[in-house]
């Protein structure tokens, strides 16, 4: 039985969010960023959630769509695939909560990855705790 508390220090963590700058692992970006608990903190070049595009939202959750197989024929929805999805990912909008179009989540939607949009420090908790977890979780966060 384990009584002490497991030590994930070496994860990309937020440890701070403010007017114009997030910081993770106590290094400060002032723009959008987005990453997973390990890896490299990406540079997103998105300055408003009008720009977002499936392109981008793929691109923040990190993943690789899988070439059409022959049997995607026979369905009447093609199916896109991805390599290295994670479980979740989260979008943080900036100060504020915006919906994005559904048609713009789709793809992911429709290969079984969750997509939760909140505003950047709802955002910043819920995948702080996702991750501390262990959740197979990426994270986009707008300034």
């Amino acid at each position: 039985m384990l009584l002490q508390k497991e030590e994930r220090g070496a994860l990309n963590t937020v440890t701070a969010y403010g007017e114009d700058h997030i910081a993770i692992n106590e290094v400060s970006y002032p723009h959008a960023v987005y990453f997973r608990p390990e890896g490299e903190i990406h540079t997103w070049d998105v300055q408003e959630v009008q720009q977002i595009t499936t392109a981008l939202v793929e691109q923040a959750a990190g993943v690789t769509r899988l070439a059409n197989s022959a049997f995607d024929l026979l369905d009447d929805i093609p199916t896109i695939r991805y390599q290295n999805a994670p479980e979740v990912l989260i979008i943080g909008t900036g100060k504020h909560q915006v919906f994005l179009d559904p048609a713009i989540l789709a793809p992911l939607l429709q290969a079984r990855v969750g997509i939760e949009v909140m505003d950047s420090k709802a955002a910043s908790r819920t995948y702080n705790v996702l991750m501390s977890e262990g959740r197979k979780v990426a994270v986009a966060l707008l300034i």
